[in-house]
């Protein structure tokens, strides 16, 4: 819970996942559109593949092949980006508390890997893991649209069966799981990248 706490210096908070960009373009605009965009996102997109690695990560053998395959499916060069650079981020602050031996491997490689070496449960670590996600993306949203607090709790709290369902597939799963079907997403990820003004890094 701690690695996975807003507290935890990895900078979530300054990536919007594409998600400024879909907001920009008023593709949402209540709290009903954002909850199917995250469902979507958890079961079908991005935060399904990341749960698919998270889970790889924590049964690998040779972690550096599964960050690579992590660095290669990121569909654009701000997610490769986002994914790096928390990663990166959490890898030092966990070597530095808890002496994990983790060091510039991507997000949810990161996160599994140091999961593994203490020993936190996968089923335990996965539904956290996505929980964190979906909250840091309704904090962006709160950031750009009218969007205030309790609603935005309305929201997470109708994706929790979606988490809890996207974390009991990824438990069993393998890199031959690993996929994504969320276009609009990964194209509004792309489109981030020359959007002016902004707030998200992306």
């Amino acid at each position: 819970m701690q690695w996975l706490s807003p507290a935890f210096p990895v900078g979530a908070f300054a990536y919007s996942h594409g998600l400024e960009q879909v907001l920009a373009d008023g593709a949402i605009r209540d709290a009903d559109a954002l909850r199917d965009w995250l469902a979507a996102l958890l079961e079908h997109g991005s935060g399904h593949a990341d749960a698919v690695l998270v889970a790889a990560a924590y049964t690998a053998t040779r972690i550096q092949d599964v960050d690579a395959v992590a660095r290669a499916f990121a569909p654009s060069a701000e997610r490769l980006q986002e994914t790096t650079l928390m990663g990166a981020a959490f890898c030092d602050t966990a070597r530095a508390v808890w002496g994990l031996d983790v060091q510039a491997l991507t997000y949810p490689v990161a996160v599994g890997a140091a999961a593994r070496g203490m020993g936190v449960p996968l089923e335990d670590m996965l539904p956290l893991y996505l929980h964190a996600f979906a909250s840091n993306l309704i904090s962006v949203a709160q950031r750009a649209m009218p969007l205030g607090q309790t609603e935005g709790q309305r929201v997470l709290a109708a994706l929790s069966p979606v988490i809890t369902a996207t974390a009991s597939t990824a438990a069993t799963a393998t890199l031959d799981d690993l996929g994504s079907a969320s276009f609009a997403a990964d194209i509004a990820a792309m489109r981030h990248e020359t959007l002016q003004p902004r707030i998200f890094r992306t």
